[in-house]
């Protein structure tokens, strides 16, 4: 056979066994609801919530990776369209940026802070008195005349037990008294103190659900980048497919002894193959991008780009040690400030009910203004005069309550509550190492598949250019070179996967270590 059929028979067994490896695909993530950060505030999630998970939830590191991807070029309007905007592909950092930002769990953890920051503002202000106002106007009144010392009415109509009301007017009256306390036991100093640690809360919850969006948008990036990377060697295994049935059937028509009907068959068989795997390829790209957009916040008009980048990282990969992954755990992750919080706000509210046994100390003033049209003023100080009445005083006050036992019962369930939180912190601190081990197990073992799936590849394509010259040789047959492709094609698929596996894993891995992406870049 010369040379030129035996790249023909060659180019079909290649494409033939390219449809083999197909595209393997990872699902986009679906968002995960947020676990609260246990604290004063909320009931501390138990902790199988704490505990790790076999599938990945959603934080938010993205993995260090360098951008070695083809960048897509950007979008532009006519240079006088109205309105032109300019739009840039989403790298990693973008997206994991705008998850950060726009995800819905974080903008609720943003209210959750804000409404925290208010609690403590309004503990801060808690000595503030509260003026107790009572304002009113009524009438008719009767007519009510003496000579302003106390003295007999000085008209018949102001005589009472009679229908004679004399000239009819109105009343007029303010009251208002206060409180503001001088000593109180440190009741409103452990409020405050309290109160301070509603904001770390919040913060933690709104870091934890920032990792969790972040994490979301870095898998989804990797699969969308993995669903396109098997989509583009489709493309090019169709464009092959398409030159070998051609190529057949010229080489069925010269009578060529290489080639038979069971080879167009074949080709006919791995034709519908590749359909099938494009579908599928297809559907995996459509449900990464709308998890992109979900999780950047893109509004349903606005296009969505992604720019292209390869899986497999550029230099040296190397994964961090246990002991490190563990440690930044304890430093970062905001479970660990959240719980903390917590048990300082449970400890607070212990000493306001061991001091609620004990009065508050203040200082109480009052002020009560009367008048009515149609009344005499009294100018007696012993005269009880209810229609214009004027008189104001401050003084020292105790106030107290005596339900002991209703106090004790309080006391008791507080102390349990922070014994309660304790122990969550226990099984927290335990749990996330527990699963930072999990994944960073997970992780060197993803590198260690992605190395040696690499080596497999390179493997596999001298064994397949191995072949090629056998064949070329007459030394070989057919199904030898179908089989050197064929593990080539697979090779190279298994390869991709591995290292969106991998990208995944260190996503993941940031995440629950509590490092931003920033730091791991």
């Amino acid at each position: 056979m010369n040379r030129r059929e035996s790249q023909r028979v060659m180019g079909v067994g290649l494409v033939l066994v390219a449809t083999l490896a197909g595209a393997q695909l990872a699902p986009a993530p679906a968002p995960a609801p947020s676990v609260p950060t246990p604290g004063a505030t909320s009931t501390p999630a138990p902790a199988s919530r704490a505990a790790p998970q076999t599938t990945p939830q959603a934080p938010d590191v993205a993995p260090r990776v360098g951008e070695t991807a083809e960048q897509t070029t950007p979008e532009q309007g006519p240079p006088n369209a109205p309105g032109a905007v300019k739009r840039e592909p989403l790298t990693l950092p973008r997206l994991v940026e705008r998850a950060r930002e726009q995800d819905a769990r974080v903008e609720e953890a943003q209210a959750e802070l804000r409404r925290l920051q208010a609690l403590l503002r309004q503990a801060r202000w808690a000595w503030f008195p509260q003026f107790e106002t009572v304002v009113g106007v009524g009438g008719p009144v009767p007519e009510a005349r003496n000579d302003g010392l106390g003295g007999p009415p000085t008209t018949r109509a102001s005589l009472e037990g009679d229908l004679r009301f004399g000239q009819l007017g109105v009343t007029a009256f303010m009251e208002t008294n206060a409180v503001l306390p001088l000593y109180t036991f440190g009741k409103l100093k452990a409020l405050e103190k309290a109160a301070e640690q509603g904001p770390v809360i919040g913060k933690a919850l709104k870091e934890r659900a920032q990792d969790e969006a972040g994490f979301q948008a870095a898998q989804a990036f990797f699969g969308y980048q993995l669903a396109r990377s098997g989509l583009v060697q489709l493309d090019e295994t169709s464009k092959r497919l398409e030159d070998a049935a051609t190529q057949l059937q010229e080489l069925l028509k010269q009578g060529s002894p290489q080639v038979s009907k069971m080879d167009l068959y074949k080709l006919g068989f791995f034709r519908k193959q590749l359909d099938a795997r494009r579908a599928q390829a297809e559907q995996g790209r459509q449900l990464a991008l709308a998890a992109i957009r979900l999780l950047s916040g893109a509004s349903p008009e606005e296009p969505v780009e992604v720019v292209a980048m390869e899986l497999t990282p550029e230099g040296e990969v190397k994964a961090p040690t246990l002991d490190e992954a563990l440690a930044l755990a304890e430093q970062k992750r905001p479970e660990f400030a959240g719980i903390a919080a917590g048990i300082i706000a449970r400890e607070q509210e212990v000493l306001i009910r061991e001091r609620s046994f004990y009065p508050d100390f203040g200082l109480a003033g009052f002020l009560s203004l009367h008048y009515t049209t149609n009344a005499t003023p009294q100018r007696n100080p012993f005269a009880f005069d209810p229609y214009n009445d004027r008189s104001a005083g401050v003084g020292l006050v105790a106030r107290a309550t005596f339900d002991f036992p209703v106090k004790q019962a309080v006391l008791d369930q507080a102390r349990a509550e922070l014994d309660k939180l304790k122990a969550q912190q226990r099984l927290i601190r335990a749990a996330i190492r527990l699963e930072v081990t999990k994944v960073h197990g997970d992780l060197v073992a993803a590198l260690a598949r992605a190395q040696a799936l690499t080596q497999a590849e390179r493997d596999a394509r001298r064994w397949a250019t191995a072949a090629m010259a056998a064949f070329e040789l007459g030394t070989t047959g057919t199904r030898d070179v179908v089989e050197a492709f064929t593990a080539y094609a697979q090779s190279s698929a298994d390869r991709a996967q591995s290292w969106h596996d991998f990208q995944v894993a260190q996503a993941e891995l940031a995440r629950v270590t509590g490092a931003s992406p920033r730091e791991r870049e």
